[in-house]
């Protein structure tokens, strides 16, 4: 029962803080560290306890396919074949992982909360059970269930406990999502019903027994064009997941939540939620819809491109700290999306590390930019300057979180973006190359905002700043340490879910090109 732990865990949590008395600030918080800090422990179980060796391609049986010994499945909806399915893979345990790290370390940087303390946990921890719940689920109902369930506790914590457009922000990320995920439900429906019509209704929500089955065929025409249909199946999943990702041009949300998203938010944001999206392509869109996958590969490496070059020179423009960041999220999500298009073992290998490196950086970077927020009140790197000299150990984490995000050898990022270059020279040569120009790109406003926040002559205002405190050194020291240590044994994280990229792999490529 390790999974049902791991999902209902943050739920049970949620109910106790709401039965603490809401004044009582320091015990609200406490016990919320405590949920977390247990939910981590079990994640950490989790991955000591996968079997990364038992996850082998099968085209006749799918359980080979998921660790065996944690998965389960109980009859949940009898009269409409919904099955209350978890089981895990390679790829759903880093994330796992992931997200209980993250989930731990941003709440610490929540203790700055002092508005309506106790709405603010109970959401943060419902957020979790729906983020953890989208890892672990196996039925496409129960997948669709947990995926709406992250979207109520986000829309309140960007809209109560946000900055002064949070109410924009909050609408604008509400809408965006319900539409992805109306596009979603649309092609649940679509499966539900093919399943009945080819006479397999009991797996008309079951996510591997549907990828092994295919029931909407094979179809091309005598040209090799894909049928219209799979097309738009294809694309309405697509669309919901590339959102969440984003991809251009269904980006334009993400700046607006992440300025006005309070910290811990933001963090959760950019380290877990962006990557359900990806999480969804390499689950269910391009496994569902194989053929269709390999006939719009060029089309989806050409969108990467754009990704990368766009959100970088967004970045570049960016006056306010908070969204250049957010702008870089956008740019390093295009490698994993390439990553994903180039369908061969090392670009799939190097885009879900990317979700991994990019999980922990961005979320270090989006912890350093609140740091600062907290004692300026303001987000304008044109205001800062020479922060280096007054804050050395913030000025040394910050060091490590951006020159991991910008890809430095020996840094985490620097091998997941090198696994994606080398899977995408195999694979789209030409995009791939353009690609590389992202990288300069990414260098010249990483190191234009070091140059503008950090160094220079220390302005009067700035000479009264603390260094970083107890709080923010532990949430931030983890981060630094994981951004090193899978830069230098990448083995560490890369050898968990290698094995089930290779079957991705394989099952996607077993189908006409």
């Amino acid at each position: 029962m390790l999974l049902p732990l791991i999902t209902f865990l943050p739920l049970m949590g949620m109910i106790g803080v709401l039965i603490i008395p809401g004044h009582r600030h320091k015990v609200i918080r406490a016990f919320t560290v405590l949920v977390t800090a247990v939910e981590f422990l079990l994640t950490i179980w989790l991955l000591l306890a996968f079997d990364r060796t038992g996850i082998k391609y099968d085209p006749n049986n799918v359980k080979t396919w998921f660790d065996t010994k944690t998965a389960i499945s109980y009859q949940w909806i009898e009269g409409l074949h919904i099955n209350f399915s978890m089981g895990v893979d390679g790829i759903s345990v880093i994330l796992i992982f992931l997200t209980g790290l993250l989930s731990f370390l941003a709440v610490f940087s929540a203790f700055t909360i002092n508005k309506q303390v106790k709405g603010f946990f109970a959401l943060y921890l419902l957020l979790m059970t729906g983020m953890m719940g989208v890892f672990v689920s196996l039925d496409f109902f129960l997948f669709y269930v947990f995926w709406e369930i992250m979207l109520l506790p986000m829309y309140f914590l960007i809209g109560i406990w946000g900055g002064p457009r949070r109410e924009y922000a909050a609408i604008k990320f509400f809408i965006y999502t319900l539409v992805g995920s109306v596009l979603i439900l649309i092609v649940v429906l679509a499966y539900y019903f093919q399943a009945a019509k080819q006479g397999y209704p009991q797996f008309a929500f079951n996510i591997p027994e549907l990828i092994r089955l295919q029931p909407f065929g094979h179809f091309r025409d005598a040209a090799g064009h894909i049928d219209k249909l799979q097309l738009m199946l294809f694309f309405g999943l697509f669309i919901g997941f590339a959102i969440k990702v984003p991809i251009f041009p269904f980006h334009t949300w993400l700046p607006d939540a992440h300025v006005e998203a309070p910290t811990p938010i933001s963090v959760i944001l950019a380290g877990v939620l962006l990557k359900m999206g990806g999480y969804g392509f390499l689950r269910i869109n391009w496994p569902l819809l194989p053929e269709v996958a390999h006939y719009l590969a060029y089309f989806m490496a050409a969108l990467a491109l754009v990704n990368i070059i766009y959100g970088a020179l967004c970045a570049m423009a960016q006056s306010d700290f908070k969204k250049l960041v957010a702008y870089s999220s956008v740019s390093h999500m295009g490698y994993v999306l390439l990553g994903i298009a180039v369908l061969n073992t090392e670009g799939v290998n190097g885009a879900v590390f990317q979700m991994f490196t990019h999980g922990t950086s961005s979320a270090m970077m989006f912890l350093l930019v609140g740091v600062l927020y907290e004692r300026a009140h303001h987000r304008e790197i044109a205001r800062f300057g020479g922060i280096a000299l007054r804050m050395p150990v913030y000025f040394a984490l910050a060091m490590v979180g951006f020159f991991a995000a910008l890809g430095l050898p020996g840094m985490s990022g620097f091998v997941s973006e090198v696994m994606v270059f080398l899977g995408g020279f195999k694979g789209q040569t030409m995009i791939t190359a353009l690609a590389t120009i992202g990288v300069v790109f990414t260098a010249g406003y990483i190191l234009w905002a070091i140059q503008r926040v950090f160094l220079g002559k220390l302005k009067p205002e700035y000479e009264n700043y603390p260094d970083c405190n107890k709080w923010e050194l532990i949430s931030l020291v983890p981060l630094a340490i994981a951004s090193i240590l899978f830069g230098v044994l990448p083995g560490l994280a890369i050898g968990v879910f290698t094995s089930s990229t290779e079957l991705f792999v394989n099952f996607i490529n077993s189908f006409p090109k």
